[in-house]
């Protein structure tokens, strides 16, 4: 097996979302441009997160190597021109006006793009789920005429969501905010 030649490695092992992200965000603005960054993380969303991020910011995800259960990710760092900033998605719903529509009885279409482990462990009443690794190879499944709220942990994965959603044509998004790690109201578990 070939070695991969990296110039710093970070580790965010037990870490969840969104600090894998946020310290690689860090960690990258450290580095020169063409040197290799490997992220070590044991969050599965890690790579679908890292991979989103990557693409957004105009760095090169070069690939994951996944060993016992912890996923090497190999990141390298964009010339200047090549670099993009990053855009937050601009259409949000919050927590409150989320259980507003729920409790009012009102149908809407909520879409869990969390990992399924988080999923079974507690989500909104009703939500889908389609984790955002499979998003794109899903989107079929999905209305693009429809109004959906996206919903992950802290509003990081749901937003790569929300984007993707919008590139392939989908009119009626919002991006809950903060998500699952501040949602006080009732919860469905499996």
């Amino acid at each position: 097996m070939t070695t991969l030649q990296v110039d710093r490695t970070l580790d965010c092992e037990g870490l969840a979302c969104p600090l894998p992200v946020v310290r690689t965000k860090k960690t990258m603005d450290e580095l020169q441009a063409g040197e290799v960054l490997e992220v070590r993380s044991t969050d599965k969303g890690s790579v679908a997160d890292l991979k989103g991020w990557s693409s957004r910011t105009g760095n090169q995800y070069v690939g994951v190597k996944e060993e016992n259960g912890v996923y090497r990710h190999f990141i390298r760092k964009a010339e200047v021109s090549d670099s993009k900033a990053e855009m937050k998605y601009p259409h949000t719903a919050t927590n409150d006006e989320i259980q507003a529509k729920v409790t009012s009885g009102e149908k809407i279409q909520i879409l869990d793009v969390r990992e399924p482990a988080e999923y079974a462990f507690g989500r909104i009443p009703g939500a889908i789920s389609i984790p955002l690794g499979e998003l794109e190879q899903k989107v079929t499944e999905l209305d693009p005429n429809s109004e959906y709220y996206v919903v992950c942990r802290t509003g990081n994965r749901s937003d790569m969501a929300s984007q993707i959603l919008t590139e392939k044509g989908f009119k009626h998004i919002k991006n809950v905010t903060p998500g699952m790690s501040q949602w006080t109201h009732e919860l469905e578990k499996d």
